[in-house]
């Protein structure tokens, strides 16, 4: 079995419908001399966030299981994001604004699910505010902003960590590099993003998709 059919069974695609995630690097993760976040970090990453109007960037994604998988991110806020995954991979993941569908191709079916049900809600959705829901982590690096979302009266929305590392050239100073999420079932993906551009002009035909129950059917 080659590496891309192997990636495209089970275990990742309850991954991407569970959350879609990016990895810490070890340095955040196991800092060894822990600094704690300084006061106005959370508004320099609410900041950051806000700052952005599209965004295009190449991702590497890895499921629990070690799996990874490659592709390009397209980012159009509020609400629009595009996960493209790399040839070979049958899966695509978009967000209208509304919602986030997974549309697998090799099987011919669609998922949906409200943004604001998916751990990716504290990115995308514009009712989730960062700044009420979000809880700074220490990360062991004052260039570093570790920013964890969480909203505690509906658990079943999961849990998101978003990573920013201090960048001159990006909205507000600090770029997001990565994030972790878990959804309700415990279920962690991880995303690593690189090459991110700013401000490039986004048509919103990038968020849609053709339904492959209806080969017919025009993109939506």
């Amino acid at each position: 079995m080659n590496i891309v059919t192997s990636l495209t069974r089970k275990p990742l695609r309850t991954a991407i419908a569970g959350a879609l995630a990016i990895a810490l690097p070890a340095a955040i993760l196991a800092p060894a001399a822990p600094v704690e976040a300084a006061e106005g970090d959370l508004a320099k990453a609410v900041a950051a966030l806000r700052g952005i109007s599209t965004m295009k960037a190449n991702f590497t994604q890895t499921d629990r299981q070690g799996q990874t998988i490659s592709g390009v991110m397209t980012l159009k806020r509020p609400g629009k994001i595009r996960f493209q995954y790399q040839d070979g991979v049958p899966l695509l993941v978009v967000s209208n604004g509304k919602s986030l569908t997974m549309i697998d191709y090799d099987v011919n079916q669609v998922q949906r699910w409200p943004i604001k049900n998916s751990p990716l809600g504290a990115l995308l959705d514009p009712s989730r505010d960062v700044a009420k829901f979000g809880k700074l982590v220490p990360t062991g690096n004052k260039d570093v902003i570790s920013v964890e979302v969480r909203d505690p009266g509906r658990p079943e929305f999961g849990v998101i960590t978003l990573i920013f590392v201090r960048n001159a050239a990006a909205p507000g100073g600090y770029q997001l590099t990565n994030w972790v999420a878990l959804d309700s079932q415990n279920h962690r993906t991880t995303v690593r993003l690189t090459n991110q551009r700013y401000g490039m002009s986004v048509s919103d035909t990038a968020f849609t998709y053709k339904d492959p129950r209806r080969s017919s059917r025009r993109p939506r």
